[in-house]
């Protein structure tokens, strides 16, 4: 059918006018302007007719876009959308939970350096031999239902934590607590069964942490274990506004009561009324909703990052100029073993997939070339060349491996970080030739590529190669490797993943990549062979402390396959890691020259044994847009840590400003 072109163009009107009508207009401002009248200026005050806004579609046609901050969710969809137990498993805690519900009685940010106490209301107070800790708490914090917090929750959190098997935190507990008591409403004292001088370091979030649980909700409950806690309550300055069913989506709402959270007491009123946290189907779809000014923050990857700075006009990354990229992160990226699983549980092994690895090439696959790599279990950044990675170098070229029949192998490479430089500069890139800078830009070493040497470990141990050059275990059974990854493509855990596939393919080995929206789940449970899990966990990104790095592969908290652990997925532990251990919890965190001598002999443990091999620092590729908030915590005014899935989001709220579009 024809249509009329007149009535097609004054629908056309009669729809813009409509849409004006139905934006809010701006509040006209009166402006002077000067006439000239019959020669003499005069000065009068003339009102420009109103300008009405354009109108922006609700969110999920709920939430009003203006009040509304979106965030890509980093670890993808949520599983079990309905179960908020943070204390249990796995809960995908970025969903908001530890952003924006929770506060934990200390928070660390990496980017300023500083402790941040939140619940608590100063320092731990320790006794001379470190079995005795006091902890003053924050008075006027309420839970987001308006039940006081005070010591009271403290002390049945941790009770209750050690009554039942079934917490994540349970072994923890109940090797290190004698007794907690609230002598006030606002003091916490904890008696421990062993000196412990980090015990209060189970409370100070840096991704995760022990969590409070509120009293009066918790004691009512027959199964504390399986209680799904919905709705949540937490005493951070959102509560729950609602989520999807399906995992893709959780909406937050600025509590009325915010400042009766430590954010709201420390930092002010939070200017976002409402976040959501939601999961994309890939990089592309991330990209499109930013370009769109549906996605506020979001982390790329390297290619994603240029494209969404390229197309955006409002886009901005972290650093201004080139590199662009957040390289402040304390996260040590890699690959992590499952080693309750056979063939994985034998070192030899580990250090044979190791030495199949050709670092640049992986290197280019995974992140263009352009991460700083590491040969020991912290990043090359900040303190840690200093206190461990330089000490370690001349270990670390006599280092050696015993490949059976009286013939040994060095496999440390000083020279990896040079075979990177010139990769860069094959790829167009300048790179000075300045030693000191390709330390700092690209490492001071990583390992030889071997595969000749990989493979003589591999036969010492009753491994073959088939008539098709292919893998086989001891057993004459083909050799699969599935090495499992999140699901989204830009983040590091995929590409570490992706590219040790390609690595160990090209060795001979069946190796399978399998991304899964269920990863936490499935490596927390040991049902997994590789992962391209972080290694080790990250430090604490202020002082030398290796603590938190360490301490997870204490052997307390080693479950079997089924079960979730507490510690490192990897499943390793030793004694040797349980003396290095014991030694850091009996010394003084200040007394900086055993701290170090002791963190340097787990990180010899931990390449002696590579249950986990580091590759490269994370390298954040994040990408902001300023249509609807500004003042995000770049490089040129770092307040803050600049992550949105960190804990330590919520002290950014407060300093986020809309900019009215």
């Amino acid at each position: 059918m024809r249509r009329n072109p007149v009535l097609i163009a004054l629908g056309v009107v009669t729809a813009l006018v409509l849409l004006a009508a139905c934006g809010p207009a701006v509040t006209p401002e009166k402006v002077e302007v000067t006439r000239i009248v019959a020669g003499t200026p005069i000065v009068v005050t003339a009102t420009p007719a109103p300008v009405p806004k354009e109108e922006v579609p609700d969110v999920l046609g709920v939430f009003p876009r203006r009040e509304t901050l979106i965030a890509a969710q980093l670890t993808g969809r949520v599983a079990a959308p309905d179960n908020f137990n943070e204390w249990v498993g796995w809960k995908w805690r970025d969903r908001g939970m530890q952003q924006l519900m929770n506060e934990p009685l200390w928070s660390v940010d990496f980017a300023t350096g500083q402790i941040i106490p939140g619940l608590a209301a100063g320092d731990p107070v320790y006794n001379e031999d470190f079995t005795q800790v006091t902890i003053p708490l924050r008075q006027g914090v309420a839970w987001s239902d308006g039940q006081p917090f005070t010591a009271a929750d403290v002390v049945f959190t941790v009770e209750t934590l050690v009554k039942h098997e079934g917490f994540n935190a349970h072994s923890f507990f109940a090797e290190n607590v004698a007794r907690v008591y609230a002598p006030d409403d606002y003091t916490v004292v904890f008696e421990l069964k062993q000196p412990n001088s980090r015990f209060h370091t189970t409370f100070l979030d840096r991704w995760g942490s022990t969590w409070i649980m509120p009293k009066h909700i918790f004691e009512k409950v027959e199964d504390p274990v399986a209680f799904d806690f919905n709705p949540p309550v937490g005493t951070g300055p959102y509560k729950l506004h609602s989520y999807d069913p399906a995992g893709y989506w959780t909406a937050w709402e600025r509590r009325e009561d915010w400042d009766k959270s430590p954010t709201g007491i420390l930092f002010g009123m939070p200017k976002p009324k409402y976040i959501i946290f939601q999961a994309f189907a890939n990089e592309g779809a991330k990209i499109l909703a930013q370009l769109t000014h549906q996605l506020d923050a979001v982390d790329l990857s390297a290619d994603g990052l240029k494209a969404a700075l390229a197309q955006g006009k409002t886009n901005r990354a972290y650093q201004l100029t080139f590199p662009w990229v957040v390289n402040n992160d304390p996260c040590m990226t890699g690959l992590s073993f499952n080693t309750a699983k056979p063939p994985y549980d034998n070192p030899e092994v580990r250090w044979a997939l190791l030495l199949a690895i050709d670092i640049v090439e992986y290197e280019a696959q995974a992140e263009a070339g352009a991460g700083t790599l590491s040969p020991v279990h912290v990043p090359s950044l900040g303190p840690y060349p200093d206190y461990y990675i330089k000490p370690m170098q001349d270990w670390l070229k006599e280092f050696t491996l015993d490949l059976g029949g009286g013939e040994t192998f060095k496999p440390y490479d000083p020279e990896a970080p040079a075979r990177l430089a010139a990769y860069a500069r094959d790829r167009g890139y300048e790179v000075p030739d300045d030693p000191a800078f390709i330390a700092s830009a690209f490492g001071y070493g990583w390992y030889k590529y071997a595969p000749e040497v990989a493979e003589k470990l591999l036969i010492k141990n009753g491994f073959s190669r088939d008539a098709d050059g292919k893998w086989r275990l001891p057993d004459g059974k083909p050799w699969r490797i599935e090495v499992i990854s999140r699901s989204d493509m830009s983040h590091l855990e995929y590409r570490n993943a992706a590219a040790a596939v390609q690595q160990w393919k090209k060795f001979g080995i069946d190796a399978v990549h399998v991304p899964s929206d269920n990863v936490s789940a499935l490596t927390q449970n040991g049902e997994y062979d590789v992962s391209g899990n972080w290694p080790a966990f990250e430090p604490w990104g202020a002082g030398p402390d290796l603590y938190r790095v360490l301490d997870v592969f204490n052997s307390a908290y080693v479950k079997p396959i089924g079960e979730p652990t507490q510690g490192h997925t990897s499943r390793w532990s030793s004694p040797a890691m349980d003396d290095v251990l014991k030694r850091l919890r009996e010394t003084d965190p200040t007394d900086t020259e055993k701290v170090v001598a002791a963190g340097i002999d787990g990180l010899k443990i931990l390449v002696q044994e590579m249950p986990g091999i580091p590759t490269f620092g994370y390298i954040g590729f994040v990408s902001w847009d300023e249509y609807y908030w500004t003042n995000w915590p770049g490089a040129e005014n770092p307040y803050t840590q600049p992550y949105t899935h960190w804990g330590p989001f919520k002290y950014m709220t407060p300093f986020l400003e809309p900019t009215g579009r």
